[in-house]
């Protein structure tokens, strides 16, 4: 007879969710000896993710623990710039080249591939362990303390106690759900329609970029076969142009996106459309005795400038600093999780304040039919020389650059 599969287990870290976040973290604390069980509630990473880019902050990260040039072995392209195109000119936002780094551009590369390539890396580490369609569903706690999970999985249902609960398990979050913290309203909603269009050898070679039309956004970007399009649209846009029909989707995007018109055909009904409505909310307190948020279940942000991955990333990284050795020595304690907020919460706030700003000016435009123009602010930027390279730092590194401490690795048996 076969033995029954193990399910209940004894770890350092449980992190719940398997996107960026999670499976960063999980892959530099396994490296340096720490014991970590990830879960995933899919049964495996091919899934159709919005999020696609990879910026110079992560392959920098990546760099350092020597995993930067296997990912660039993978299939990938790379936007040297991000620009707004309009039916009269076009404007660099912009431009990457001028980044102080080797990473001197943005990696588009689907996020399945990423996170799988993640997990595999991670994999090579004893001490990682990786349980996916697992489901976390009931927090295990004594008194105030979190103590782990309850989670169902096809093999049934078993527990993971661990002195660390890490919840990256999106903006969605049950964990956050069940442990009572209650995120704050950030912005209004935006919603973004996600669709994909082959690509062709003559199309123009721009890989990242908004095409802006009267009342019209679409960002597009590249893929080594096929164009990733998002359309913006306000609260109640998605449902607005479902009424309106299809035919209106691909005029629309014929006329923001004009070199797309001979393929927008090809957008025949609203199957293997996604809708992505997202509101930017926020955690007054990212933390409880045993209990961590980071990314999305902590901070959920709005699709404007596409740097919601590199926070995630960002909060794995400054997490992997602050608690490596606490969790190796066994004491981790609440101080150290207020330490991961605090790194974080300032940078976040920061960048929340102006994607809301941006969310307005996108909505108002949408919603009155004019062309989006940028803040002020940032048009001043634009039109000065010494500060143009700003936009591309603040999407290449955010608003503060974030390094691995400890780079040194157990090594893998």
């Amino acid at each position: 007879m076969s033995a029954e599969p193990r399910l209940d287990f004894d770890t350092r870290c449980c992190v719940v969710g398997g996107g960026p976040a999670g499976v960063m973290l999980s892959l530099l604390l396994a490296r340096t000896g720490v014991d970590v069980t990830l879960l995933e509630s899919h049964h495996d990473f091919d899934r159709d993710f919005r999020g696609d880019t990879i910026h110079a902050s992560t392959l920098e990260v990546l760099d350092q623990i020597g995993l930067a040039a296997p990912l660039h072995e993978l299939p990938h392209v790379k936007a040297p710039a991000f620009r707004f195109t309009s039916p009269t000119r076009v404007q660099t936002l912009a431009v990457f080249a001028r980044l102080p780094t080797r990473f001197n551009y943005v990696m588009i590369m689907p996020q399945s591939r990423f996170l799988e390539f993640l997990a595999g890396e991670a994999k090579k580490h004893p001490g990682f362990r990786l349980l996916m369609g697992a489901h976390a569903h009931q927090i295990l706690t004594k008194g105030d303390v979190v103590e782990g999970v309850v989670y169902r999985s096809p093999e049934g249902e078993g527990q993971i106690r661990a002195p660390l609960t890490v919840a990256t398990d999106g903006r969605f979050s049950q964990l956050r759900k069940l442990s009572g913290l209650t995120p704050v309203s950030q912005s209004g909603i935006m919603e973004v329609l996600w669709l994909r269009l082959p690509r062709k050898a003559s199309d123009p070679g721009e890989e990242a970029g908004l095409s802006l039309g009267p009342g019209h956004i679409a960002a597009v970007l590249g893929r080594p076969q096929e164009w990733q399009i998002g359309y913006v649209m306000g609260e109640g846009g998605f449902q607005r142009l479902k009424t309106a029909g299809i035919e209106t989707l691909q005029k629309s995007i014929a006329v923001s996106v004009p070199w797309l018109a001979d393929r927008v055909s090809l957008i025949s009904d609203w199957r293997g459309l996604n809708v992505l409505s997202v509101e930017a909310n926020r955690l007054p307190r990212w933390h409880r005795p045993g209990l961590l948020l980071i990314g999305d279940a902590a901070h959920v942000m709005l699709p404007v400038g596409g740097v919601g991955i590199n926070c995630a990333i960002a909060d794995a990284v400054e997490a992997a600093n602050v608690l490596t050795g606490p969790l190796r020595d066994g004491q981790v304690s609440e101080t150290h999780l207020a330490e991961v907020q605090r790194r974080r919460e300032k940078v976040t706030r920061l960048i929340q304040a102006f994607q809301a700003i941006m969310q307005r000016r996108i909505v108002g435009a949408l919603e009155s039919g004019r062309q989006f123009q940028p803040p002020l602010p940032l048009r001043v930027i634009l039109h000065i020389p010494v500060l143009r390279v700003l936009p591309a730092r603040l999407i290449g590194f955010g608003v503060r650059r974030v390094r691995l401490a400890e780079a040194g690795a157990v090594s893998a048996r």
